[in-house]
């Protein structure tokens, strides 16, 4: 709500960015046309099937061909490989049936 309202004075003023939810120190994220992924392979057959898997993930990369230097796609086996995040199964009450099969109640059998 606004101060005016409420008391005759100085107006309080508003927040500057830094201060509020708008994220001023966000970088780009690899793979996009803002930032491509830079990769390297040997042969063109290679830069055939690196264009191509990139394509299928949508993202955007400079290939260059030089059969000298080793061959290097990590950033894009590092976008394809990212760990997923993982889930529990929730944990049975305590008057349910046991899940080990032993008939008992989970408090009984194994929840002691």
């Amino acid at each position: 709500m606004s101060d005016k309202f409420f008391f005759k004075g100085r107006r309080t003023p508003k927040p500057a960015y830094g201060e509020s939810g708008y994220n001023t120190k966000r970088t780009t994220k690899p793979g996009t046309e803002l930032s491509p992924l830079l990769l390297s392979v040997q042969t063109d057959e290679r830069k055939a099937e690196v264009a191509a898997m990139v394509a299928e993930h949508k993202l955007f990369a400079h290939i260059t061909v030089d059969a000298d230097k080793a061959e290097n796609i990590i950033e894009l086996t590092g976008l394809l490989n990212k760990p997923k995040s993982v889930s529990f199964e929730a944990k049975p009450n305590r008057n349910d049936a046991c899940t080990c099969g032993s008939g008992k109640k989970y408090k009984k059998c194994c929840g002691a």
